[in-house]
């Protein structure tokens, strides 16, 4: 399936969240804007499928750090607005890092303000079409996707991707997040979409199985949340390390610590030494073949 041409998909690592730019006649926008250590390759990808139009708009999923973190880049080049879902306002007015999740995550996020707020149930003319605003809790309580009805397409941000879908961060907190999730596939199944473009990897068209493997692995994660705690730390781990590219056991044993203590089913589950907890995930993400170990350094792959 083809998108129209005024509707750009670039898609990203796994730093960085996809943007997806939409072109109209009095300007574009972007949704969702990568991750601040990619600002350089987000500026430039950008530049380019603006096809000289002015950026007037950048519109975000939710505010993790991957996905909010080229904001006020952005906007500093373009003075562009910024549109954000209405369950982050508070926690952006006054910056609450911790509550914003970038501190407990180890991530950075620059601080940028928003001009208005896009609610579920909104509609939006993106590229000269119409974008239903639906709620996807689950990943993040707050997070939306983007519905096009005409084109059978949907932006999914972290709620489905083709294979899986986002950590689900509120139970990590303690706060009830699967139910949430299914109620999400469930509703993605209703629309029956014919094109899904995810908040990382290429848009695919296979959405049934993509569908029946992420209502599978929500069940799984139900039945067992130590599941979800451990794939939680593995991918924060990952994720720094992808970023710092190496790694000292001791680095990574201050970043479990920082972890653990923020959320209340880490503690739960890790009540030993974040040393050894480091150690233990280290082995499991060079297992996993996301990194290779050096002595006590931990590097990531190419």
């Amino acid at each position: 399936m083809t998108l129209p041409s005024r509707i750009r998909v670039i898609e990203r690592g796994w730093l960085s969240s996809n943007n997806i730019v939409f072109l109209d006649d009095d300007g574009a926008t972007v949704v969702d804007t990568g991750y601040v250590t990619h600002g350089d390759d987000t500026l430039r990808l950008i530049d380019e499928a603006l096809a000289g139009r002015t950026l007037q708009r950048i519109i975000n999923t939710h505010i993790h750090s991957d996905h909010a973190g080229g904001n006020s880049l952005l906007q500093a080049r373009h003075g562009c607005t910024i549109w954000i879902p209405p369950g982050e306002a508070e926690l952006v007015d006054t910056w609450d890092e911790e509550r914003l999740s970038y501190r407990r995550t180890s991530q950075q996020c620059p601080r940028f303000a928003y001009d208005g707020l896009i609610h579920p149930h909104d509609t939006l003319h993106l590229g000269g079409e119409d974008w239903l605003v639906l709620p996807a809790a689950g990943h993040d309580h707050a997070m939306v996707m983007l519905w096009c009805e005409r084109l059978g397409t949907l932006i999914s941000a972290d709620a489905l991707w083709q294979k899986g879908f986002g950590v689900i961060f509120p139970e990590l907190a303690g706060i009830p997040g699967f139910a949430q999730q299914k109620a999400t596939l469930d509703l993605i199944a209703q629309l029956q979409p014919r094109l899904v473009i995810p908040g990382h990897g290429a848009p695919f068209t296979e959405v049934d199985a993509a569908l029946q493997a992420a209502q599978s692995r929500i069940q799984w994660l139900t039945e067992a949340p130590r599941r979800n705690v451990d794939n939680a730390l593995k991918v924060l781990l990952a994720f720094k390390l992808l970023e710092a590219r190496r790694l000292t056991l001791a680095e990574l044993g201050d970043m479990v610590r920082v972890s653990v203590q923020g959320n209340v089913a880490m503690q739960a589950h890790y009540p030993h030494d974040p040393e050894a907890m480091a150690a233990f995930m280290a082995d499991e993400l060079v297992r996993a073949g996301a990194a290779t170990r050096e002595g006590d350094t931990l590097a990531a792959r190419p």
